[in-house]
């Protein structure tokens, strides 16, 4: 989750803060070595292979120096302890590759996307995620009107609930993201560079280790793969510990997913979509298609163009947009997203993410309204029927 558009940066931190930063520069000067990893962070296959694969260091770097600088002054934090911490990154290539787009010419394919997400496996462990934090989850749709299914869903796509939360070394890879971000795509290192900031703002005022956090190519972090800034401006405590730990707390994690959602616009008991039939003219589906997912025609202009809607469309009073997902070389797939479907994409900018979201939190209802406190037991390849076959009202 690597995409939300970025808020304003928090005010200074506090005195008492800032002598907490104190002690833990004291502590990383004096230390012969840092403090072992937490057991989900100790090393393996994985992260043992990225360590190998690691580049050069940025110390001494004047671009490096320059930006601790500023860091520093910005964000009151001790610009030596700055230094010793990205004296430490490493450039990892592997990063520099993942971020890449997809080649050319490469097909969508929305079938084989969702078959990714909504399937047997993901929906017995959202179920047994659900089970384990169904008060946090119930909580959590009191507070902010995101219903569980949808919580649960997010994290299932995100980690696998857990599973699957990146084996980088976040200070590498947001180290080289920003510093050298690979040429052939947008330049967006400037938003890097932001991020590995708001990660050393993180990091001391939660008393972690850069050097031992680890997450995503792209710096995501824990069960629900937020970034430092996200992480930073809605994460929230949600086992009211003190502290906000998106790794270890799925309570924190529930709770920072449903704000984040509803720092976005979530509407409470808003379906995400509804079926359509797209027009048959050409140049009324490009109209209708030309604001891409962003919710902007009536159901009546929706009608005026020729797309057909549901009932339940019909009688929606907000606005909506046409999405189109393709199916490879067979026809796409459209549905009519409202406000709370362009929510969802806040999350991840892509209508094939929040669809696998939705359908994937559709999945888990049923199975849940069938078998409440009870994992289903499905035949191989047997799932519900997916939206893309027989659209319905979203959750």
């Amino acid at each position: 989750m690597f995409s939300a558009p970025r808020q304003p940066r928090r005010p200074p931190l506090p005195a008492r803060r800032r002598s907490v930063l104190g002690l833990v520069l004291a502590a990383t000067l004096l230390a012969a070595a840092p403090a072992p990893a937490p057991a989900a962070q100790r090393p393996h296959r994985a992260k043992a292979a990225v360590e190998a694969a690691a580049g050069p260091a940025y110390g001494g770097s004047a671009t490096v120096l320059a930006f601790a600088s500023e860091v520093a002054e910005r964000r009151q934090l001790p610009r030596e302890w700055l230094v010793m911490q990205l004296a430490q990154a490493r450039r990892v290539e592997a990063v520099r590759q993942l971020v890449m787009p997809p080649p050319a010419g490469t097909a969508k394919n929305w079938a084989a996307y969702r078959a990714r997400f909504v399937e047997p496996r993901r929906i017995q462990a959202g179920l047994a995620f659900w089970r384990s934090n169904e008060r946090s989850l119930q909580q959590a749709q009191a507070r902010w009107g995101v219903p569980p299914e949808i919580v649960v869903a997010i994290v299932g796509v995100e980690t696998f609930y857990g599973r699957v939360t990146g084996s980088f070394r976040t200070l590498d890879a947001l180290a080289t993201l920003g510093f050298d971000f690979p040429p052939g795509r947008s330049d967006r290192s400037a938003y890097f560079r932001s991020e590995l900031e708001e990660f050393f703002v993180l990091c001391a005022r939660e008393g972690q280790d850069p050097q031992a956090v680890r997450g995503s190519f792209a710096g995501a972090l824990g069960l629900p793969q937020f970034m430092p800034g996200s992480l930073n401006r809605y994460a929230v405590d949600g086992d009211g510990d003190g502290h906000i730990d998106l790794l270890n707390s799925s309570a924190d994690a529930v709770a920072s997913v449903a704000h984040f959602l509803a720092s976005f616009g979530w509407e409470r008991g808003l379906a995400t979509h509804f079926a359509v039939s797209v027009p048959a003219d050409a140049a009324d589906r490009a109209a209708l298609l030309a604001p891409d997912i962003r919710p902007s025609f009536t159901a009546a202009q929706f009608a005026e163009r020729g797309a057909l809607l549901d009932e339940a469309g019909r009688a929606h009073g907000g606005p909506l947009a046409l999405v189109e997902l393709q199916n490879g070389d067979r026809p796409p797939s459209h549905v009519a997203g409202t406000q709370n479907f362009y929510t969802v994409t806040r999350y991840n900018q892509s209508s094939y993410y929040a669809l696998a979201v939705i359908e994937l939190a559709q999945a888990l209802a049923e199975a849940q309204q069938r078998a409440p406190g009870q994992a289903p037991q499905w035949p191989a390849n047997t799932l519900p029927s997916p939206v893309n076959r027989h659209p319905r009202a979203g959750v």
